[in-house]
């Protein structure tokens, strides 16, 4: 392996905030959101595929060419999106973030990207930038659309940083908080999402007797987290999730937007109205009025996506109307081989 440069001091530090916030729910979803720390012209990242929760128990982090990376990003070169071409710790065998370059436009120290629950609540609104400029009126932020996570995300990021602007909300994807010190990015991090906190919809009733009887003899089964029929319940909140995808990890690992049981079709036709598309067959459905179900043998990461989109919508008024990522944005995230890395690492 490569000689690498030594470790930033407070590289244990933000070890420590990592595995902090990706063992919240609220904060991180299985491998989404990554970290960062600069020293120099190396800049010390989380990999791709890796969850920031193991971060105290498995050496997450991987040192890459901050000075390149930047270059490139300014040059619009195209190795710009290619994070492994900036590897410094080379056989270690993992890659550095897709969003590396996203951590490289910011001049701060350290970088902390989430998909905490309360910025994807007013993330995924077509108000999303009036509230958001109420709520945040107390810092220097900025907020930026939607982009495919990568190159291109960085230079819009880029293009709104001013010196001081530390809190970037990205438009259907999350949070980014920066500063030059792990505390303070940790106390930063606290106090957005505390002042974007909403208050959860109330539960309403399952009926897990229907729900059995439909997934009887089918592929399908129920879910063991009774949050997630909650999407199913309410016909505002079913026509929320069946309209499109609303974030990237939702596309990666659960498919595009979400499946509803028609009035007088059975679980398999559901499933086979969905592979006719030439999708493949639904990790999950709901059943309008009763509850979910959810694919016998399903991944782990699909379930954790579930459950974020249940948290997420439990956030979201009812009426609300909301902005979903286009039929070409689903389909770059499903083609991208970056993220088919990705899935395969959380496969394994």
């Amino acid at each position: 392996m490569t000689q690498l440069p030594d470790q930033p001091k407070d590289l244990d530090d933000l070890r420590r905030i990592s595995a902090e916030f990706g063992r919240d729910k609220m904060h991180i979803q299985g491998a989404g959101g990554n970290a960062s720390i600069k020293a120099d012209n190396v800049m010390w990242i989380k990999a791709s595929g890796t969850l920031l929760a193991d971060a105290q128990t498995r050496d997450v982090f991987v040192a890459t060419d901050l000075a390149q990376m930047r270059t490139a990003l300014v040059n619009n070169d195209l190795h710009a999106d290619k994070p492994a071409d900036f590897l410094l710790s080379q056989g270690c065998g993992l890659r550095p973030s897709i969003e590396t370059s996203l951590h490289a436009a910011f001049q701060q120290r350290v970088v902390l990207h989430t998909h905490c629950i309360y910025t994807l609540a007013h993330a995924v609104r077509q108000d999303a930038q009036a509230i958001l400029a109420e709520k945040l009126a107390p810092f220097d932020w900025a907020y930026v659309d939607y982009a495919k996570p990568g190159a291109n995300l960085a230079r819009s990021v880029r293009n709104v940083l001013a010196p001081k602007t530390n809190v970037i909300v990205l438009g259907n994807h999350g949070l980014i908080v920066a500063a030059d010190s792990v505390p303070e990015v940790r106390a930063l991090q606290l106090e957005v999402h505390e002042k974007l906190s909403v208050r959860p919809t109330g539960k309403d009733r399952v009926d897990l007797d229907r729900l059995r009887a439909l997934a009887l003899n089918s592929d399908y089964t129920l879910p063991d987290d009774d949050a997630l029929h909650q999407l199913a319940i309410h016909p505002k909140r079913v026509t929320q999730v069946v309209k499109g995808s609303l974030y990237p990890d939702h596309v990666i690992f659960c498919g595009i937007a979400v499946t509803a049981l028609k009035q007088g079709e059975t679980v398999p036709n559901a499933a086979r109205r969905v592979m006719d598309l030439g999708a493949p067959a639904p990790v999950w459905i709901l059943v309008p009025g009763a509850g979910v179900i959810v694919q016998k043998g399903v991944e782990t990461s699909a379930l954790v996506m579930m459950r974020c989109l249940a948290d997420v919508i439990a956030h979201v008024p009812p009426e609300a109307e909301l902005t979903y990522l286009s039929p070409e944005q689903n389909s770059e995230l499903l083609n991208w081989d970056a993220e088919k890395y990705r899935q395969q690492l959380n496969a394994e």
